[in-house]
């Protein structure tokens, strides 16, 4: 108990200097939250088309130009901009719109009188993509309409000099055409069979994995640091044991990195909602296995390099190429030789585990050969870093 309790008093003061330091801070809590704000850019938005329709309405008032209206102002990927005409002209001149739809002021008058009227498309060149899309929602908008008037000249033509109205008929077929038009009898449904990898699933792993491996590794810079003060020197001459010391470095190391991960984690619970409470937990103890391999690792590199400096380019070295072999964003080729080196990553089990339970909704137990593999390496980055702090000059 008291070999603990001293750990843990370690591992406190290292916990309260790396708060007070507000460049460490800010590089340990303000990197992860900049790094998903980046993720969430590039991956968090809506992939569905939504554009503007320019229209010009010259037929204000009009039957089926307020209806045509009512109908684009019902699409959720489309809005509608009206414009006058002098307004339109100067936007196209400026280039400001690429495409205006024109809608005449014979429109509807044409249409009731059962002759034919279109649609104008003013456009510079070929609209731009964003027109051309617009252009064919407008299109497929103006064909209902059409058709819609095409059945009530026909249910018209069939009841000729039958005794019926022609404001009854109008009616009733407006309101066949309106449920058809909610509840269609030939429906469209979407089933996919192949698809690309969800971006933020993919890549979070890999994103978390990279961090805090870093963040973990450049720590053996202020032990070395340390040494170099004198500080380990003067801690050893007290009733602190060597195991004690490097057992709180460990835990204040591995605190560090799942405080690190818990930020990351917790956003992407926020905002992507990719998790289930009971996967974020599972998440935080992967979390909590890979942060105590990393800082194994680290206490490694602590007790071989002999300035601040190399410890730094190797924990840079050492980060990158563990994430390089691991295939972390990218996919490794089984049977390949990278695929063979791959094994010798801590990445590759962490973001294994990461991703079975982010993206394949599996569990703990589905990755017990992973966290068997971290919890190795902790134990054996361990006991290597405590026998190389022994055999350096002026370690115990």
């Amino acid at each position: 108990m008291k070999v603990m309790s001293r750990a843990l008093i370690v591992a406190l003061r290292e916990v309260r200097t790396y708060l007070r330091d507000k460049a460490d801070l800010a590089f340990s809590l303000l990197l992860p939250i900049a790094i998903f704000t980046l993720m969430y850019g590039a991956f968090g938005g809506e992939s569905m088309f939504h554009g503007t329709a320019h229209v010009v309405n010259e037929d204000q008032g009009g039957t089926y130009s307020t209806l045509f209206l009512k109908r684009l102002n019902e699409l959720d990927n489309l809005d509608v901009s009206l414009l006058s005409w002098s307004e339109a002209n100067t936007k196209l001149e400026r280039s400001d719109v690429l495409l205006v739809v024109h809608i005449p002021e014979d429109f509807s008058t044409q249409l009731t009188s059962g002759k034919s009227t279109q649609l104008i498309f003013w456009q510079r060149g070929n609209g731009g993509p964003e027109g051309q899309i617009v252009a064919s929602i407008v299109q497929s908008v103006a064909e209902e309409i059409s058709q819609g008037v095409q059945a009530e000249r026909q249910v018209q033509r069939a009841f000729l000099g039958k005794g019926i109205g022609e404001d009854q008929i109008q009616t009733t077929v407006q309101k066949l055409l309106e449920r058809e038009r909610q509840s269609p009898i030939v429906g469209v449904s979407e089933e996919t069979i192949s698809t690309a990898a969800d971006p933020v699933n993919q890549f979070l792993p890999g994103i978390v994995t990279m961090f805090v491996l870093f963040a973990i590794t450049l720590s053996a810079r202020a032990i070395v640091e340390e040494r170099k003060k004198g500080t380990l020197e003067r801690l050893l001459t007290t009733r602190l044991r060597v195991g004690e010391l490097f057992m709180g470095k460990f835990l204040a190391s591995v605190s560090r990195g799942l405080l690190q991960t818990l930020i990351l984690l917790a956003l992407a619970y926020i905002v992507f909602q990719i998790f289930t409470p009971l996967s974020f937990i599972e998440a935080l103890v992967v979390a909590l296995f890979f942060a105590a391999a990393g800082s194994a690792l680290g206490l490694v590199i602590a007790s071989v390099v002999r300035s601040e400096d190399a410890a730094s380019w190797v924990a840079v070295f050492f980060t990158m190429a563990m994430v390089m072999i691991s295939g972390t964003f990218f996919p490794i080729s089984e049977g390949s030789v990278l695929y063979i080196f791959s094994k010798l990553s801590i990445n590759t089990y962490a973001n294994t585990a990461f991703s079975v339970i982010i993206a394949e909704g599996g569990s703990l137990t589905d990755v017990g050969m992973e966290l068997t593999v971290l919890a190795g390496v902790t134990a054996a980055g361990l006991i290597l870093s405590r026998i190389l702090f022994k055999v350096v000059p002026g370690g115990k």
